[in-house]
């Protein structure tokens, strides 16, 4: 599988220390160079910085070779260049929060996850206690809704109801 992402997902991931999952859910991950370099700035969180300094096999940094279209001008470089390299390499997946970039990678027919996708997926999984990690990204500076916050949990709860032995 295919999976591009952007910097906004690798950054909240990394400071709930949930990145492990990535490679668990989809393998490998490729982001675009300019991705790299916002989750390497001076003002990005310490913890991000030294991911980034030693980054995992499973994390591949590409430079994308075609220029993008006009019509993503309106999008951060990350953002657009994420789309650029998930046009590029056909890319089964992107993983974005962006909702302009979302709209953008969804009007050309990607199929676009977000943290909170990327969240519920490993916890459908096995992966990780949602409720937990739900818990450490409202510690952080994410944005969520409290009702999303409620559909997730309600959905975690319903699926661990279904484990034998629950």
């Amino acid at each position: 599988m295919m999976v591009i992402a952007d910097a906004t997902p690798l950054r909240y991931l990394i400071l709930i220390e949930a990145a492990a999952i990535l490679p668990a859910l989809y393998g490998r991950i490729l982001i675009p160079q300019r991705v790299a370099d916002e989750l390497q700035r001076p003002r990005t969180p310490l913890p991000v910085r030294q991911w980034m300094a030693t980054t995992p096999a499973w994390l591949e940094i590409h430079v994308p070779q075609l220029a993008p279209e006009r019509a993503l001008a309106r999008l951060g470089a990350g953002e657009r260049d994420a789309i650029v390299l998930a046009q590029e390499l056909r890319a089964d997946l992107l993983i974005m929060d962006d909702w302009d970039g979302r709209e953008a990678a969804e009007q050309r027919a990607f199929t676009v996850i977000g943290t909170l996708g990327v969240l519920d997926a490993a916890a459908a999984r096995h992966l990780l206690a949602l409720p937990e990690v739900l818990t450490r990204l409202q510690a952080t500076n994410f944005r969520m809704t409290p009702d999303i916050v409620q559909r997730l949990l309600e959905r975690d709860a319903a699926r661990r109801r279904t484990l034998p032995g629950m």
